[in-house]
């Protein structure tokens, strides 16, 4: 089977930091994905990038290519919460992954998505009218209900699966 992965960087990051309490390393994921559904053709990874990115987050974007991602940046904005008038800092790529599933649609029998993000309910019922198979990988407490909902058994925990994934203490 002709697989395609889409990774949700900022959701992906908060996922691991949060509820997961431990890193995923991004070339055993691969590794994972095509021992246990097929051959990769196209990996992508959509991540913000500060203006000025520090040196971790720069090396970790340098060295996504090598593990086999195209990756896929635009630039973090800070935007002004209207009710709190707090800043915050946000770089949605929501729609480029979907641009990207659909334009590519043809590439691959089976999507992965790895993101929690209740947006691609839509998208995820879209491709499978198309005839599409896919898989959304996440964690229990960083999915949308409507997600589990639409993937059904085509949705994976993390948290089955970060032993064989996780990246390895220096």
């Amino acid at each position: 089977m002709r697989v395609s992965v889409f990774l949700d960087g900022a959701n992906f990051f908060y996922m691991q930091k949060d509820a997961l309490k431990q890193f995923i390393d991004p070339k055993k994921l691969l590794d994972y994905i095509s021992s246990n559904f097929g051959e990769i053709q196209d990996a992508f990874y959509y991540m913000g990038q500060d203006a000025t990115p520090d040196n971790r987050q720069q090396g970790y974007l340098d060295a996504l290519p090598y593990m086999g991602f195209s990756v896929i940046t635009k630039q973090i904005k800070t935007v002004l919460n209207q009710e709190s008038g707090q800043l915050r800092q946000k770089a949605n790529l929501d729609i480029e992954i979907v641009l990207d599933m659909f334009n590519t649609i043809d590439n691959y029998d089976m999507a992965v998505l790895i993101s929690g993000d209740g947006d691609f309910d839509r998208a995820l019922q879209l491709l499978r009218a198309r005839g599409k198979k896919f898989k959304v990988f996440s964690t229990e407490r960083c999915i949308a209900r409507e997600l589990i909902q639409t993937a059904g058994m085509h949705y994976l925990d993390f948290s089955k699966i970060i032993d064989q994934i996780k990246k390895e203490s220096i």
